[in-house]
């Protein structure tokens, strides 16, 4: 199967590494006309990462590809970014979800977040992310995130997300 841009690597992934059974992602199956750079599905030019929801936490898998380098061989650091921000952030919709025993996710927005950098990130190898909530208090989730490479921690991030409520130019946006 051919790549978008060489970065939607997570199609051509092996059926043992998710457990569920779901074949669309929670961006493709709850935001298929979403335009975000990071995570939307309808952005061609974008990263279009896939989260999958699996247990109590949200994985996905990722490539970067030349162009998403900093230097040669090592991805980004704000890509980096762009992908634990709207991973952590689909892992707070998809736990506010759960809590709130919703149909589909409330659209949520990043309050804060910090990424750490921990090791240079290799591109042109598969990248694991794997969030869970931290805690969830009414309309806010706080996540823990980590990216791997091989097995490696490459970054971490921790992040607060928001449900935005009508008037909020996100509202609806999914």
């Amino acid at each position: 199967m051919a790549s978008n841009h060489g970065v939607r690597s997570s199609n051509l992934l092996p059926p043992t590494i998710f457990t569920m059974t779901q074949k669309l992602s929670l961006q493709e199956t709850y935001a298929p006309h979403n335009a975000c750079f990071g995570c939307g599905p309808a952005n061609s030019k974008g990263l279009r990462i896939r989260s999958f929801a699996r247990d109590s936490e949200v994985v996905a898998q990722w490539t970067a590809a030349t162009e998403h380098e900093a230097f040669p061989g090592v991805v980004n650091g704000g890509i980096l970014g762009a992908l634990l921000d709207c991973h952590s952030n689909w892992t707070a919709a998809f736990s506010l979800m759960k809590a709130q025993n919703l149909k589909a996710p409330p659209c949520t927005v990043t309050s804060e977040f910090s990424v750490k950098l921990h090791r240079p990130t290799p591109s042109h190898q598969l990248m694991e992310l794997i969030a869970k909530p931290a805690e969830i208090t009414g309309d806010r989730v706080k996540t823990h995130a980590e990216l791997r490479v091989g097995g490696k921690l490459c970054a971490s991030c921790e992040g607060v997300f928001v449900a935005v409520k009508p008037g909020h130019p996100a509202y609806h946006r999914w």
